[in-house]
């Protein structure tokens, strides 16, 4: 899953959510100095990437992909279902939308403090830009994926991307429906 998803999954706290970001910057990072909430989102964010990677309908994604892009489906697919989890909103929160981003980018700021350097930069970045918000549109996404395409340090065939989700878009959105529902129950589960 990606950051939205995360932050949106995790238990209850500011403390967590920054936790449940921070489980994708933990290389370096002594986890022991870290305030136990802190802790628990990391290993929430764990956990909810494993049932994720597991789960059928995910499975079942990854295979729409063409052989030479399928390598990087997963990361395609936790970009992605950011956008299924914003445009399906309703289905999943009581919370209004806008309401949840903002109080988000909001305790991104206030904890910065208990971020690693280059957490703290993206965040930055993700606050400044918006990029929850960006993740509505589905031209975003694509840009989103190729800007990963770039990061990645060896030839690849991962840009463009977005052409391979434009094509299987129903049943991508589709198994997305009936996934997150059942990651939901059992992110809720999560001690």
């Amino acid at each position: 899953m990606n950051h939205l998803a995360h932050v949106f999954l995790a238990p209850d706290s500011p403390e967590a959510r920054v936790g449940s970001i921070l489980g994708d910057f933990t290389r370096g990072v002594d986890l022991s100095t870290l305030p136990d909430p802190v802790k628990q989102g990391v290993r929430h964010h764990r956990a909810v990437d494993s049932f994720t990677d597991q789960h059928p309908d995910v499975l079942a994604s990854k295979q729409v992909f063409s052989r030479q892009r399928r390598r990087f489906a997963g990361v395609a697919l936790d970009i992605l279902y950011d956008h299924f989890l914003l445009k399906h909103w309703d289905r999943f929160s009581e919370i209004e939308q806008e309401a949840f981003i903002r109080g988000i980018y909001n305790e991104l700021q206030q904890k910065e403090h208990l971020m690693p350097e280059k957490m703290a930069r993206v965040t930055r970045m993700m606050v400044w830009n918006d990029w929850f918000g960006a993740y509505q549109d589905l031209e975003n996404i694509g840009k989103a994926l190729d800007r990963v395409a770039g990061r990645i340090r060896f030839r690849n065939d991962f840009a463009g991307m977005i052409t391979e989700i434009r094509a299987n878009h129903e049943e991508l959105e589709h198994n997305f429906l009936s996934f997150f529902p059942d990651l939901q129950e059992f992110a809720g589960g999560i001690e």
